[in-house]
């Protein structure tokens, strides 16, 4: 996909929100488990009125395209798949940390990963800019407590605690990206015995994924809605993610496309290279097209339409997924 894509319509405005289409999508994501991540006051809780809100881009029923704007009380959407394998996948859709583009990052993936027999939780993370305190770790704070819900509750949906990947899009790539190499930092105080489990996901695959947020290659509106605008060097430096990768950082996947327009392709490179000076196992796969945003929505013809193909064995090699899903 090289044209017009959800990021590139991020400076047009916001399309108009159509009523039924909003409905009808509400109704389908209702349909799904919902869990959600808190059971009492949330982190960062200061009382700001959160209102919630779903732009339709498609105005199409069958095949929605749902921005998220609002999200007040987080939590994980539970995609089960027919005939489950052990594996799952927590799911991070992008959305520069201002919204969540629910369907092409997130109930899309699903349906791929379901269909290979792979449990799917897609995390409706906090957005830092909608008025929470420590803004800057608040989608970390979510990502965490998601990871450690899920390996609570593995004999609930029928998965192996020891094989659960992560995986997340553009601003949701940074994310998973904070997720693999800040598991073990402390970033909320621990509410129940399922703080104690571990947020290290077993392999994490990052996707045309942001991870700077200093220098002239990071992406300022993502790097702006978690820090703030103007925030101190120290701060940008400490939360990109190729400064956080350490022995401990498990297996990564990359993809990214040459033409992203968005997210310069260097902040995939720079990331893997450091992943080859720690000596972390890592794979990369780039793309001279597909641009930026593109889900799983690349014509067939296109190489990067391989990508969910090429993880699906990545994470089979990793012991993750078992062979006959790759």
């Amino acid at each position: 996909m090289i044209g017009l894509t959800r990021r590139s319509l991020l400076g047009v405005g916001s399309a108009m929100v159509l009523a039924p289409v909003a409905a009808r999508a509400a109704e389908l994501m209702a349909a799904q488990e919902h869990v959600p991540l808190w059971p009492g006051k949330i982190p960062g809780d200061i009382g700001t009125a959160i209102k919630r809100r779903v732009d339709s881009r498609s105005g199409n029923d069958a095949n929605p395209d749902r921005w998220i704007y609002g999200v007040a009380h987080p939590e994980l959407i539970v995609f089960r798949p027919a005939n489950p394998n052990g594996a799952a996948v927590l799911c991070m859709p992008g959305g520069s940390y201002e919204f969540l583009a629910f369907d092409n990052e997130g109930a899309e993936q699903a349906r791929w990963l379901n269909a290979r027999g792979v449990t799917v939780f897609i995390l409706m993370y906090r957005l830092p800019a909608e008025g929470w305190a420590h803004r800057e770790d608040v989608p970390l704070q979510d990502a965490q407590r998601a990871m450690r819900l899920i390996r609570r509750d593995a004999s609930k949906y029928g998965i192996d605690p020891k094989r659960v990947a992560a995986l997340g899009f553009s601003a949701g790539g940074h994310l998973c990206g904070s997720l693999a190499t800040r598991h073990a930092e402390q970033v909320y105080a621990p509410v129940d015995e399922a703080d104690r489990l571990s947020a290290r996901p077993d392999i994490a695959g990052l996707i045309y994924p942001v991870v700077l947020l200093a220098g002239p290659e990071a992406h300022s509106g993502s790097r702006d809605n978690l820090l703030g605008k103007n925030a101190p060097e120290a701060l940008r430096r400490s939360h990109s993610v190729e400064q956080r990768v350490d022995v401990d950082t498990p297996p990564l996947f990359l993809i990214h496309a040459e033409d992203d327009g968005t997210v310069p392709i260097a902040n995939s490179i720079h990331l893997y290279q450091v992943m080859l000076d720690h000596k972390r196992p890592a794979e990369m796969h780039l793309f001279d097209q597909g641009g930026h945003g593109f889900g799983a929505r690349l014509p067939a013809d296109m190489p990067g339409a391989e990508w969910p193909r090429l993880f699906a064995r990545f994470a089979a090699r990793k012991g993750v997924f078992p062979a006959d899903a790759a």
